[in-house]
């Protein structure tokens, strides 16, 4: 282990399962690692859920004022302060991350052909949208292999200076291996270009690793939710628009200037802050949970660092019993990114070519991972404690 990540082993100062009952008592026997998929939720964001259908019935007409003047802002503040953003303003709420895709490639230029350059390493909701529009030659789509990880900036910059793109879309931490990037800052300073789009997908980074946006928020999108590590649930995504940067993007809904609507419509106006990426009408119950898990997170005192030294202390915990003694294709061996490297995120990834075998032999036996092609991925969060992981090799070995 490396020396970080070994300091982090010697306890577990974080046992927060008692707040996650509702989940945890649902099926007591389920072991639950995919808390990169879908992390099960704390306690108050069932109260948060029942207060979005009081406030409908309190506040009917008015309901929408209240989400957007005041649950919003609350969430956003909380963001904000988890993401070290200098204004809350710039962040704009959606249902999912597809749809701010969606925006963002209709800000680009359609005089001509549009370049984008990308990794393969990027999720479905990005990555699908441009094969599709790449295969009608709308858009021209640079693919850059993420492996070898540690050259993966080098060659990802070499490529922007070489193909001059409108856009550069990459992910802060890989979906499908659970690399992270190790300098954003670097990266963006390299790639950053007037008018050209440079946008990070946080999904995986967002409250699984400390995110320090301050120095980039005036070149960069930075696009996350709340289905995995902020412990939301779904509908509950939001994205950081750096000011001045698509003014007017072709996709918009007419929340995109919810504050002129009672006025003239000579024009199709936008709000100047994040608000111009916005839709239309959405189930408001994400934003409820998310302010409900950001108070419960300042109740706690807990930040991204407190939760990825809690989440490494599992893994190393977890990867110690394998080195000891293998089995199958829990083999450290096996690990997209090395057990010693500091650049991961709160899943580990194992290559294996029976991986969808094992991870139905798994389901069987009532322990939740997931596979990805040849890839299984086994993740930690903070409804875990020690005895939750050696629950899991217990069972593992047993199989």
């Amino acid at each position: 282990m490396s020396a970080s990540h070994s300091a982090n082993s010697s306890g577990f100062p974080l046992d927060l399962t008692a707040e996650f009952s509702r989940f945890r008592n649902a099926d007591p026997d389920r072991l639950h690692f995919a808390a990169h998929s879908h992390a099960y939720w704390p306690d108050v964001t069932r109260d948060a859920q029942l207060k979005v259908w009081d406030d409908a019935a309190r506040l009917v007409d008015e309901k929408w004022s209240h989400v957007l003047g005041e649950v919003w802002p609350a969430v956003a503040n909380g963001l904000a302060h988890h993401l070290r953003l200098p204004d809350p303003s710039t962040l704009v709420p959606a249902p999912n991350t597809h749809e701010f895709v969606n925006r963002l490639l209709s800000a680009l230029p359609f005089d001509r052909r549009p370049v984008i350059v990308t990794t393969d390493g990027e999720f479905h909701s990005f990555k699908r949208q441009t094969e599709r529009l790449a295969e009608d030659k709308l858009i021209d789509l640079v693919v850059v292999p993420t492996e070898p990880f540690a050259t993966l900036p080098a060659r990802l910059i070499e490529m922007v200076r070489a193909k001059s793109p409108d856009m550069v879309f990459v992910s802060q931490v890989f979906f499908n291996s659970g690399y992270a990037l190790p300098d954003l800052d670097t990266l963006v300073d390299a790639v950053a270009a007037p008018g050209r789009l440079v946008v990070i997908d946080g999904y995986h980074a967002f409250l699984a690793r400390p995110v320090d946006l301050s120095r980039i928020a005036d070149r960069a999108f930075y696009l996350a939710g709340g289905y995995k590590y902020a412990m939301a649930g779904e509908g509950a995504c939001f994205m950081h628009c750096p000011p001045g940067f698509a003014p007017r993007p072709r996709n918009t809904g007419w929340y995109a200037s919810f504050a002129t609507l009672t006025g003239p419509q000579d024009r199709v106006r936008y709000s100047t802050d994040g608000q111009r990426f916005m839709g239309s009408t959405f189930d408001p119950s994400g934003l409820y949970r998310m302010r409900a898990m950001l108070q419960w997170f300042a109740a706690h005192d807990l930040d991204a660092a407190k939760i990825h030294a809690h989440v490494i202390a599992l893994q190393d915990m977890f990867l110690a019993d394998l080195i000891k003694a293998p089995f199958g294709l829990f083999d450290t061996a096996s690990l997209v990114v090395p057990a010693n490297e500091v650049s991961r995120g709160n899943f580990l990834t194992f290559d294996h070519p029976d991986a969808a075998q094992w991870q139905a032999r798994l389901k069987r036996s009532n322990i939740v991972v997931d596979v990805r092609d040849t890839r299984l991925r086994v993740g930690f969060g903070l409804y875990h404690n020690a005895d939750d992981v050696t629950r899991l090799l217990r069972r593992l070995r047993s199989i």
